[in-house]
């Protein structure tokens, strides 16, 4: 019981709570948070991996209809029949392709069927450091051209559409808001152009298929839910094994006194003895302290006073200490 109290104490407890609260937070947020993330990336992956396999489809047989956009079908290349709105055109700013600055080009396109898809026909590079350069018209007249379904990016709170130059920039790709902005109803999928496609410029890469370190992440934070609470009961284990250890010394000693092997100050003396090394290790410690701490403030300021044909004077005081040594001992 006395145990058991002893782990009551305000440090074990807090102690106790701090490694419950870690562990609980790696098991049921951090590890399932980059555990997840690496579960969408895989399934983005896959995804792009089917579509890439496929030739491109009519857009009526994986999208139909105007609603949101089934997340199989993202990746999916389409071919579509229509013509481009240049009227409508905008940018999208500060966009990287391959590690590199560029804008991305929109153009909203207009189906046989009525319906209108903004189309990303590519990007260009700034020029003279971030500005716009000109940029190739979409052909006019009816066409066909092959293009990938991606989701909307949606809009950030502050990152609207805004005129700059004369020219419509957005910071994403938000077919709903760009519609309103240029006064049109658009789909929610937005197409991305294929290469060599009419009204194309640089191609957009497809995103490399690489899951990154997602799943050792959770792996790891599983791994650090698990030894948090082990070293808590290494610790309690090892608190317990001493104070068993002190208390089996203890009536060790007792029982020696009873039976007259020990004197009966015995168990005060070693208590004693305990407290004094403590303080002597203490008091040691506290000494190294106070040598490091002068060593460190001296060093590089020896001192060495001498004249020209004379020695320093530290062989002086070194002569001065063994002549006070000789004196303290035999006398003056």
């Amino acid at each position: 019981m006395r145990v058991l109290r002893a782990f009551l104490r305000p440090g074990w407890v807090v102690l106790a709570l701090v490694v419950v609260a870690f562990a609980v937070a790696c098991f049921w947020v951090l590890a399932p948070w980059q555990l997840g993330k690496n579960g969408r990336t895989e399934h983005q992956n896959d995804l792009i991996k089917s579509a890439v396999s496929k030739a491109a489809v009519p857009i009526d047989t994986v999208y139909p209809g105007s609603g949101p956009v089934p997340t199989d079908t993202e990746w999916r290349e389409v071919s579509v029949t229509g013509s481009y709105l240049p009227e409508a055109q905008a940018v999208v700013r500060l966009r990287s392709v391959d590690d590199s600055p560029a804008f991305e080009v929109l153009t909203p396109f207009r189906t046989s069927d009525g319906r209108i898809f903004v189309v990303n026909r590519g990007y260009v590079r700034p020029q003279q450091g971030t500005a716009l350069p000109p940029v190739t018209a979409a052909p006019a007249g009816t066409t066909t051209i092959d293009a990938r379904i991606r989701q909307p990016e949606g809009t950030s709170p502050g990152k609207g559409p805004r005129t700059e130059s004369g020219v419509l920039q957005v910071y994403t790709i938000d077919p709903a808001v760009l519609g309103r902005t240029v006064g049109l109803t658009t789909m929610p999928a937005y197409l991305q152009l294929s290469s060599g496609q009419p009204g194309s410029l640089a191609e957009i890469p497809i995103p490399q298929l690489d899951s990154g370190p997602y799943l050792s992440y959770g792996l790891q934070w599983i791994a650090f839910g698990v030894m948090a609470p082990l070293g808590l009961l290494y610790f309690v284990r090892s608190e317990i094994r001493h104070r068993r250890a002190a208390n089996a010394a203890r009536a060790e000693t007792a029982e020696r006194i009873r039976t007259g092997a020990a004197p009966p100050d015995a168990l005060e003396s070693a208590a004693l003895a305990e407290s004094a090394l403590s303080e002597r290790a203490a008091r040691a410690r506290q000494r190294r302290k106070e040598l490091t701490s002068a060593s460190s403030t001296g060093m590089g300021q020896t001192r060495v006073r001498g004249t020209i044909g004379a020695g320093p004077d530290q062989a002086v005081a070194g002569e001065d200490r063994v002549r006070g040594k000789l004196a303290d001992r035999y006398g003056d």
